[in-house]
């Protein structure tokens, strides 16, 4: 690939990351890098280390293997397929709008394409302002946090030092908050609206969150601020939390827990939607799209339906692009 000339603005647009192949061995690689970032699993490492080689990794890469085989395209993973489709259509937006030229590059925390192959990618392209803008629209230390000191290492590595900006959240950004509604709305005008609407995010664990992780508040926010342009009264909606992972008690209520309650309570269709995931994924698309969906169809629901990620459309591009320009903007560069 010919590498563009001059391009002296940069944007590195990160996500979680995916194994390479539903494979158990795929997972074994990706989960041995993810589960052992200290900002994902805070346990002490003489403790945890042992545990994770000695008895995680021989035992749940087969399983996530099989929850990854569910989803899985012909064209590959999900959220690379999507990250990498709402890049193009990002970059392609942002083109001419600025003087100078614009080189966009996609890393993954963990898995591939990495963040060093990124980050290389933009200083060959001679990127001189970098703006890192992860897509978590709500701050965590597991997610941003992490991004932002794996970014500062990579470049250490490269021995590259670009004037950078790092965009920590967007939880209440206007055209980001209205994407989430305008998604929501063309969903209950092709399918009607449910009896409720269920806005799922990501959980952490309790004892982050008590340690002052602004997470669990970010959330809230973001669900709230879309409850008011839906015009939702109380009790049409309901935020929850999905994903827990071990024994440790999470945020909650549960997502699955508050789907069974739903289903029993004589909730008979619920819409569910997942703002913090920017782009669909395992988590959506498997967890809440057919585990979910099984777990409250199995309580007595009669149709739970998920309302996708933004992925590529033109409001979450939009948004992106506002976000990115106000960055540059904000730099004194136009």
């Amino acid at each position: 690939m010919d590498k563009p000339r001059d391009a002296r603005l940069g944007v590195l647009l990160t996500n979680l990351g995916t194994p390479d192949a539903p494979t158990a061995a795929a997972l074994r690689r990706y989960l041995a890098e993810f589960l052992s970032d200290p900002d994902v699993v805070t346990l002490p490492r003489l403790l945890w280390l042992p545990l994770l080689h000695g008895l995680v990794l021989r035992t749940r890469p087969a399983k996530s293997a099989e929850a990854y085989a569910r989803i899985w395209t012909d064209a590959g993973s999900p959220l690379l397929i999507n990250t990498r489709t709402l890049a193009q259509r990002l970059e392609a937006a942002l083109q001419g709008q600025f003087a100078a030229s614009l080189k966009l590059a996609v890393g993954m925390r963990y898995g591939n394409p990495s963040l060093g192959h990124a980050l290389a990618e933009l200083r060959d392209a001679g990127v001189s302002q970098l703006l890192v803008l992860p897509l978590y629209p709500q701050y965590a230390r597991a997610t941003t946090g992490s991004t932002e000191r794996a970014v500062a290492k990579n470049l250490r590595a490269l021995r590259w030092s670009p004037a950078m900006k790092f965009l920590d959240d967007y939880h209440e950004a206007p055209a980001y908050l209205a994407a989430l509604a305008d998604s929501v709305r063309s969903h209950w005008t092709k399918r009607g609206r449910g009896d409720k609407l269920v806005i799922s995010f990501h959980g952490i664990p309790k004892a982050v969150d008590d340690a002052g992780d602004p997470y669990a508040g970010q959330c809230r926010i973001t669900a709230e601020r879309l409850a008011t342009l839906l015009k939702l009264k109380e009790g049409e909606w309901q935020t929850t939390f999905q994903s827990r992972f071990g024994p440790a008690e999470w945020l909650k209520p549960y997502t699955e827990d508050a789907l069974k309650v739903l289903a029993m309570n004589s909730s008979r269709r619920v819409d569910v939607i997942c703002p913090g995931f920017a782009v669909d994924c395992l988590e959506t698309l498997e967890e809440i799209g057919l585990r979910y969906r099984d777990t409250f169809l199995a309580a007595g629901g009669q149709e739970l339906r998920y309302i996708p990620a933004l992925n590529a459309d033109d409001g979450h591009v939009r948004a992106l692009g506002e976000l990115v320009m106000e960055s540059f903007g904000a730099w004194g560069t136009g």
